[in-house]
């Protein structure tokens, strides 16, 4: 492939990376992760709501990785409340899993970054082999894609598994049980997929370059060779 289309594919893969670096700082953020629905079971059973009563006994609720809000409803009125992970809700969440979530989140933006660095690297500069050159774009983007990947099943399984916004919803609340009616995950959540689809993509950029897989075999040219040398 001639040297000008490979720069183009380089700084298309490098701009992708930055972006995605910058996408995920962003998302880390915000309260974006989780958007719900929480209904005050006890409220509701008191006073045996059913139909459009019931709708005066559920709350919203939403979150991020660090904090978030709900609006507490039990036949009274909105109430709207703001809680932090960070110290509160420590001890009634899987903390392990959340931390793990932060900290691919911040390999994941490292990463990133160092690939944008060595795909302009490679686009403009004269790059070493090794981790410098192509193989090192490979292994830049599969830690990326993969800290996206564990940071979406980790998260998964922290708010799906572990009942998350159940647990947030009832804590602190002594005489009222609140019971999980819908959720979802929100926008920042899918940054974390583009961003891994992104950084696949990248993988894909480095093999329409021209330059093979690592690890791949090379082609057996000792058989030809041999073969060339017994004709003359």
């Amino acid at each position: 492939m001639p040297t000008q289309q490979k720069k183009i594919i380089f700084c298309v893969a490098g701009v992708l990376s930055l972006a995605c670096a910058l996408g995920t700082a962003a998302a880390i953020g915000t309260q974006l992760w989780v958007k719900g629905t929480i209904l005050c079971k006890t409220g509701a059973l008191l006073v045996n709501a059913t139909g459009q009563e019931l709708q005066k006994f559920v709350g919203d609720i939403q979150y991020g990785l660090f904090r978030g809000q709900r609006v507490r409803q039990c036949g009274l009125g909105g109430r709207p409340l703001h809680f932090s992970f960070f110290p509160d809700l420590l001890k009634i969440i899987p903390a392990s899993i959340h931390v793990s979530v932060i900290l691919f989140c911040t390999v994941l933006i490292i990463f990133a970054l160092v690939g944008a660095g060595f795909f302009m690297f490679n686009a403009f500069g004269s790059p070493y082999e090794t981790l410098h050159g192509p193989v090192g774009l490979y292994l830049w983007s599969f830690i990326a894609c993969s800290c996206g990947c564990l940071i979406m099943i980790l998260f998964s399984s922290e708010v799906k598994i572990h009942h998350l916004s159940e647990k947030i919803a009832n804590f602190k609340e002594g005489s009222f049980t609140f019971k999980t009616q819908s959720e979802q995950f929100a926008d920042s959540f899918w940054v974390i997929l583009v961003c891994s689809l992104a950084h696949f993509l990248n993988a894909l950029l480095i093999r329409f370059a021209g330059f093979q897989f690592p690890f791949s075999k090379p082609k057996d040219s000792g058989t030809v060779t041999g073969a060339a040398d017994l004709m003359y």
